[in-house]
């Protein structure tokens, strides 16, 4: 085999094992024990993370932060994956701002001239826009981080219209929407799923008290499909097709939403009573797009909110 291809075929071996002896190595290659150490060292030349220890159990081992082996892209996938990437930048705040910054500069600069040029000449043709938001969101790699090893965190969260208090959350997931980051977790001070808008977790941190976290793995990246509704009451509205598109942008309300072949649409489901502040401002931004038909409590809530605003301009 090819020095070339070896060296490939072994970058590719000890990332897929992380842990390995090199007489392992040697008998799988074909190849001498000295042929093995030579061909480590120079993986570890061409930035392959290696430590070895000593002892009979000893051997080497991949650290954590691994380079992975090369992937060949067509340009068409090349240009692709350069515009995903280059699009995060509209976000203030990233789970992984520092190493998609450093990723896309490295796919960059390592094409080839005639695709990079072809970037450049696409880059005032294309994008895809995102609201600009001016609060930043500074805990969003330890909301996943949490999110994905399944630990509980202590944070400081900041609910519209009350100062910041402490509670223990454990996060589901997070996602992005109309530029703003929203964070899925178990609240444990309101024993219930909860969606925390991500800009207003001011400090996180991982929690040291003890508390035991849930399996929380059957619930999906939703905002209130995984829970039943707290003192449930029964919505329905109709929409037109420009509110039905109005209500798909929005990832909380699909599991709510029934569309007809002709676009428009009807939304029929129970919802927690407590949230009727939140559907107040919801369906006053839907205008002439929305015609709610019940609950009447909601309807009340509406009707008293058009009077302030109304009030404010007289």
């Amino acid at each position: 085999m090819p020095k070339s291809k070896r060296l490939m075929e072994l970058m590719m071996t000890v990332n897929r094992k992380r842990r390995f002896k090199v007489q392992e190595l040697a008998d799988e290659f074909g190849v001498s024990k000295r042929t093995i150490l030579r061909d480590l060292q120079e993986l570890n030349d061409l930035g392959v993370p290696l430590y070895s220890e000593v002892g009979p159990h000893g051997g080497y081992q991949v650290i954590r932060e691994r380079v992975l082996p090369p992937i060949a892209f067509t340009e068409e996938e090349a240009v692709a994956m350069f515009f995903a990437v280059h699009a995060l930048r509209h976000y203030s705040s990233l789970p992984f701002e520092a190493e998609s910054a450093s990723a896309l500069s490295k796919f960059y600069l390592h094409m080839p001239g005639d695709v990079r040029d072809r970037i450049d000449s696409m880059k005032n043709r294309v994008d895809f826009i995102t609201p600009t938001r001016r609060r930043d969101a500074p805990c969003l790699a330890i909301l996943l981080d949490a999110a994905v090893h399944r630990k509980v965190l202590t944070v400081k969260y900041e609910s519209k219209g009350e100062e910041a208090g402490s509670r223990r959350i454990q996060p589901v997931c997070i996602y992005a929407s109309n530029g703003f980051w929203y964070c899925t977790a178990y609240c444990f001070l309101r024993q219930g799923l909860r969606v925390f808008r991500c800009d207003r977790i001011r400090e996180a941190a991982y929690d040291a008290s003890g508390t035991e976290p849930l399996d929380l793995d059957d619930v999906s990246l939703s905002r209130r499909a995984s829970t039943e509704p707290r003192e449930p009451i029964r919505l329905r509205a109709e929409l037109s097709r420009a509110g039905v598109q109005r209500c798909e942008s929005e990832l909380w309300l699909a599991p709510l939403l029934d569309v007809r072949e002709d676009g428009s649409g009807v939304i029929d489901n129970d919802v927690s009573r407590g949230d009727i502040p939140f559907y107040t401002e919801f369906f006053i931004g839907l205008g002439n797009e929305a015609e709610l038909e019940e609950p009447a409590e909601l309807k009340d809530s509406i009707r008293r909110r058009l009077s302030e605003m109304l009030a404010r301009y007289k």
